[in-house]
């Protein structure tokens, strides 16, 4: 009787899958946290710059509306 293989040994599916998944990790420069490059990890990134959009622009336009009042030399 054969020795019970590994979960995840390399059979054939696994090693087609595998490549499908290297080929879906598409290169991109190095971000400062540890995010990840799966297609998974890409989308909820893509998911949380989305939320975020919205209120960076707020900010930007709260900014502009309320302008520092400049001091009077004496």
């Amino acid at each position: 009787m054969p020795a019970p293989k590994a979960p995840g040994a390399r059979s054939a599916r696994n090693v087609e899958t595998q490549k499908k998944k290297a080929a879906r990790a598409a290169p991109r420069k190095k971000t400062n946290r540890s995010t990840g490059n799966t297609l998974a990890a890409r989308s909820r990134l893509k998911k949380m710059a989305g939320k975020k959009a919205p209120a960076k622009k707020a900010t930007k336009a709260r900014k502009i509306a309320v302008k520092p009042v400049a001091k009077k030399r004496a």
